[in-house]
């Protein structure tokens, strides 16, 4: 009888031999060029910090290639409608996808009738990573993530926390720290961050957990008190906010939660043009103003091989099916 494999061996192994296709000599990519418009789809309505990396690295691509490119949202379910729509392209490089932690993560446990799997989508590279950041309305007693602990320690279900949704990156990280921490603190989502930072601002929320922005700009302006990052490093953006690990090292010392925004083909995309691709992508996030404006947007870059990224993506996935798993959360795409 033969061995079975796991679904995770059987991804990886699907992947090992995609992307060792998908490296070949420099070479070989440096002859890949567009000769006709190229497409950058946007898993999400425009604006958002997703939708601002598309629109930067479509500016660098259609200078560095001579050819139009355009930037398509398609917002909805999540970001899964986009992307089953994307994995049934050509692999022709004439559609790229900026994904991001969504779908390309969260979605494969978090919904039942998902119409795609990991398997069909090829990893180019990540850009950029952003933290997420816990905060509090400055009437509540509390000014780090020791005291929300002690807190909830001491009244067990007395506070809640809002976020832009459920199953989005912000829930996940308020979800993962209770289930760290052995604590209970109520769920409320609101249908965006726009509303989930208007109520707490409003003090109907006493706590919110959310992207770095917009709450960076409210903790500035003494409306919020921030708590803590949810990534391993500080953000040069707000220094003096610790991280979720430095915190309560006992408790969360493994945690760890970032946004992240990254470039994907479809899965039969031939070898030069990811290739060509990965390495503008290198050039993109290597310029000077470029640096500049994702330290702007609280970010840090996050370049990659295909390779690399493929194997950060599976790790994301792991770590938010276990969260996911015990939240006992499942949805379906609407």
């Amino acid at each position: 009888m033969k061995p079975s494999l796991s679904r995770r061996q059987v991804l990886s192994g699907t992947a090992a031999v995609g992307l060792a296709a998908a490296v070949p000599g420099t070479a070989d990519a440096a002859d890949w060029r567009p000769t006709q418009t190229v497409r950058l789809i946007v898993p999400a309505a425009p604006g958002g910090t997703t939708d601002v990396m598309a629109r930067l690295l479509a500016q660098h691509l259609q200078s560095a290639w001579g050819q139009s490119t355009i930037v398509e949202n398609k917002s909805g379910g999540g970001g899964t409608i986009a992307m089953t729509e994307f994995v049934r392209q050509k692999g022709d490089g004439y559609t790229i996808m900026v994904g991001n932690p969504g779908p390309n993560a969260i979605a494969y446990s978090i919904f039942r009738n998902l119409a795609y799997k990991p398997e069909q989508l090829l990893p180019v590279s990540n850009m950029i990573r952003i933290p997420n950041i816990v905060s509090a309305h400055p009437s509540v007693p509390i000014h780090s993530i020791g005291d929300l602990i002690a807190h909830l320690k001491g009244k067990p279900d007395s506070l809640s926390y809002a976020s832009p949704g459920t199953g989005q990156s912000p829930h996940l990280s308020g979800a993962w720290f209770l289930q760290l921490s052995g604590l209970k603190m109520a769920h409320v989502p609101f249908r965006g961050a726009g509303p989930a930072l208007t109520a707490v601002l409003g003090g109907q929320v006493p706590i919110l957990f959310d992207n770095l922005f917009p709450s960076l700009p409210q903790v500035r302006e003494g409306n919020l008190r921030a708590l803590a990052v949810t990534t391993t490093e500080r953000n040069p953006q707000a220094p003096e906010v610790p991280t979720m690990r430095e915190s309560a090292p006992d408790v969360l010392g493994n945690y760890e939660v970032s946004s992240w925004f990254g470039v994907f083909l479809p899965r039969e995309t031939p070898g030069p043009i990811v290739e060509a691709l990965n390495n503008e992508i290198r050039t993109f996030l290597e310029r000077p103003d470029m640096k500049a404006r994702i330290n702007d947007l609280g970010a840090r870059p996050d370049y990659g091989t295909p390779a690399q990224f493929w194997s950060f993506i599976q790790s994301e996935i792991d770590k938010f099916a276990g969260i996911i798993r015990k939240e006992n959360l499942q949805m379906d795409v609407n």
